[in-house]
């Protein structure tokens, strides 16, 4: 059977506030995450994020907003579909200040809750591991780079 969730958690040397602006407001998010975000930024809210390189774009609903500590939307979901909990996964961003640092642990539930067949979910499981590794490697250069401040794992 396959994993019913995705973890990955990151330490990143930024008060929580500054992180928790760049997983929340779209201008951060086209910087580390997709190429383009949009965003309202409430329970309910409807969001897009595209990524050109794959000519995709999807669509979000977003669930909790619960400044600094947790931010949640739904995705996956079928095309033309509005992303509920029978038919998306949940990716929680959960933020926690340590030592005037944040540790920022990312979760993607629900795979076994959307009727795929053993060979798609073990298949998009395994492409959201990867891509959760690449973004938040991509976050810890933009803390590094664009945003002047140390981070490590």
């Amino acid at each position: 059977m396959v994993t019913n969730s995705i973890e990955k958690e990151i330490r990143i040397e930024a008060p929580i506030e500054i992180v928790w602006e760049t997983v929340t407001d779209p201008d951060h998010i086209s910087r580390w995450f997709s190429d383009k975000a949009e965003m309202d930024l409430h329970p309910g809210g409807q969001a897009s994020i595209t990524w050109n390189d794959h000519g995709v774009t999807e669509t979000l609903r977003i669930e909790t907003v619960e400044p600094p500590r947790l931010f949640s939307f739904r995705w996956l979901n079928p095309a033309g579909e509005t992303p509920d909990k029978s038919n998306s996964t949940l990716v929680e961003f959960r933020l926690s200040a340590v030592d005037g640092a944040t540790i920022l642990r990312v979760v993607e539930s629900g795979f076994n809750e959307l009727g795929w067949s053993e060979k798609t979910a073990s298949s998009t499981v395994d492409g959201h591991i990867a891509g959760w590794g690449v973004h938040t490697d991509a976050l810890i250069r933009y803390f590094a780079s664009d945003r002047q401040l140390s981070v490590r794992l």
